[in-house]
């Protein structure tokens, strides 16, 4: 029995794994979903090492490594494609979220935009600052490359279909019921996920991409310690895009 077949039908997982914490974590607490999704960092972090032991299994059930599934392989690498992919990624990415701002809420930055960098406890942001950069590539590279590029036969749809997912789990990172936040957080991500799953397509070298992915979420890391240890820093930014 051919079990990688399935690989591509876990592209949801994670989708429905933040929206099940985040609403169950509100329910629990009774605070309300924008209060807890301040905390979406350290869930994402959680989620991502659940993301890759799952993996790890999954590999191993279709009778392969972790670095077979995302197609490592040890050699020579080419220095210019280190340099250049990451840098085309965090400039790909902010231009995606400038974009999807301007469509959604007609400004380039609108206020929302500061709903992901809202601060948490100073402890759990500083040992986010390595963990989140450090297990998002693995985890999710792993998961829409791995099991969506490589797992789907068809190039159209082997483009197409995991970039979708890959854009669609940050609808739900953090979760709110807002149709136009949602639409805000997907199209953010859409243009970056289709040049990444197309540049895999490709390539098929994970290395660049997982540096990318991990130097945007370093930055992010970075941007929501600054408002966790700085007093009135948030508020300040809030004020200037309130302004703006």
């Amino acid at each position: 029995m051919n079990k990688e077949k399935y690989l591509p039908f876990f592209l949801p997982v994670r989708a429905v794994i933040f929206f099940l914490i985040f609403i169950t974590g509100a329910f629990i607490t009774g605070q309300e979903l924008r209060a807890v999704g301040s905390w979406w960092s350290i869930v994402a972090s959680a989620v991502n090492i659940v993301t890759i032991m799952l993996l790890v299994l999954l590999a191993k059930g279709a009778g392969k490594s972790y670095r077979e599934l995302i197609n490592y392989k040890k050699g020579n690498k080419s220095i210019k494609r280190f340099l250049l992919i990451p840098v085309g990624i965090v400039v790909i990415g902010m231009a995606g979220m400038y974009l999807a701002g301007f469509i959604c809420y007609g400004a380039f930055f609108p206020a929302v935009t500061l709903e992901v960098i809202a601060p948490v406890p100073a402890v759990p942001a500083v040992i986010n600052m390595v963990l989140l950069p450090l297990t998002v590539p693995f985890a999710e590279d792993g998961l829409y490359l791995g099991c969506g590029v490589n797992g789907i036969k068809n190039k159209y749809a082997a483009i197409i279909v995991p970039a979708f997912f890959y854009a669609f789990q940050h609808c739900f990172i953090p979760t709110f019921f807002d149709v136009r936040y949602m639409l805000y957080r997907f199209l953010s991500f859409l243009p970056l996920t289709v040049i990444l799953c197309l540049y895999y397509y490709k390539k098929r070298d994970p290395v660049p991409v997982m540096i990318g992915h991990a130097v945007l979420d370093a930055a992010t890391a970075s941007m929501i310690l600054m408002t966790s240890v700085i007093p009135g820093f948030y508020e300040e930014m809030c004020g200037m895009a309130l302004a703006n």
